[in-house]
């Protein structure tokens, strides 16, 4: 965000970093049954030679902009206010981070438990939900790094050292052939590759919201795919297996991070959710519920895959680019 806005100009990109952190926070939380009455306060610090105050006003603009776009699908979030700190020898440009709180009864905790026979309703990352305002090329919040170094020219480097860390070897730094204002065709629109990679983590809560009114007791698990890709699921199941095979086509965003880097397709869905970034696990005969949830708001979904009862716990990805399987 810090080198899109230097090279553009354009302010409007860290409304999409606010996002980020909160989304990181709320749709954890969504996963456990929790989607609303949530209340959010903002720790952001910053080196205020490098970030001026406009970029402060738009984070901070954009987080009651959240609050107010959600408040629409009947997800009320309450603003606790925030702390700004001026700290130029701890953060290299800014670090902006949120706090979430929520309570609810415990019956209504959605506790994983992921049983043989269930199906999994994954939902995309990529698109637009009918309350976002563009083109969502999926990224989220996870594998940033590797993909902007990925991806990103050379010529970054020496021009934006303050982005990235000192010690890091100069050949692992900024290794792409694209430029920020380079543009990739999707949809018949060009959409530059630096605000591709900076879309804003989509939030899940209006749907969950929907689906969780009717089908809460239903639910046998919510899966964040985050950190881990779409190995994530691993870190929650015993003595099953997940098997995915009918996964969403890969996004251009994600095939370009590959054709960047030459990454094995293997490594590529442990780092990126690859499509879909939340999962529903739940028996076959409620499927279309989750699907229909998802749909209400014009985000693709679709039966990912099956879970089967299996010795040891393990998470298989049958893709177009080879089967690979994870253990923890």
């Amino acid at each position: 965000a810090y080198m899109y806005w230097k090279e553009t100009g354009d302010l409007e990109v860290w409304k999409g970093i606010a996002q980020d952190s909160i989304v990181m926070n709320l749709d954890d939380m969504a996963c456990v049954g929790c989607v609303d009455n949530l209340l959010l306060s903002s720790t952001i610090g910053r080196n205020k030679n490098l970030i001026t105050g406009d970029v402060i006003s738009v984070l901070i603009n954009a987080t009651a902009a959240f609050a107010e776009n959600m408040a629409q699908f009947g997800v009320h979030i309450h603003l606790a206010g925030g702390e700004t700190a001026d700290v130029g020898d701890i953060v290299r440009t800014i670090d902006v981070g949120y706090t979430a709180f929520g309570r609810l009864p415990r019956k209504d905790l959605i506790v994983n438990n992921v049983q043989p026979g269930d199906v999994i309703v994954g939902w995309s990352s990529s698109g637009q939900a009918s309350y976002e305002t563009a083109y969502n090329g999926g990224m989220g919040s996870n594998g940033l790094t590797s993909a902007r170094h990925d991806v990103f020219a050379k010529e970054y480097a020496d021009k934006y050292p303050d982005t990235y860390d000192p010690n890091t070897p100069r050949e692992l730094i900024y290794i792409g052939k694209q430029r920020l204002t380079d543009t990739l065709l999707i949809n018949n629109v060009e959409i530059p590759v630096g605000k591709l990679v900076l879309s804003p983590t989509r939030t899940y809560l209006p749907p969950l919201k929907k689906l969780l009114a009717t089908h809460r007791s239903k639910i046998h698990g919510l899966i964040h795919c985050t950190g881990g890709g779409q190995t994530k699921v691993g870190k929650f199941i015993e003595g099953v297996r997940v098997i995915k095979d009918n996964l969403f086509e890969v996004p251009p965003l994600f095939d370009l991070i590959h054709r960047e880097a030459a990454t094995e397709w293997r490594e590529m869905y442990q780092v990126f959710n690859m499509g879909h970034r939340l999962e529903v696990y739940l028996p076959e005969a409620e499927a279309a519920a989750a699907i229909e949830a998802a749909k209400a708001f014009n985000i693709d979904a679709q039966i990912v895959g099956r879970v089967e009862k299996a010795d040891a716990a393990s998470v298989v990805v049958d893709s177009p680019f080879g089967t690979f399987e994870y253990t923890e």
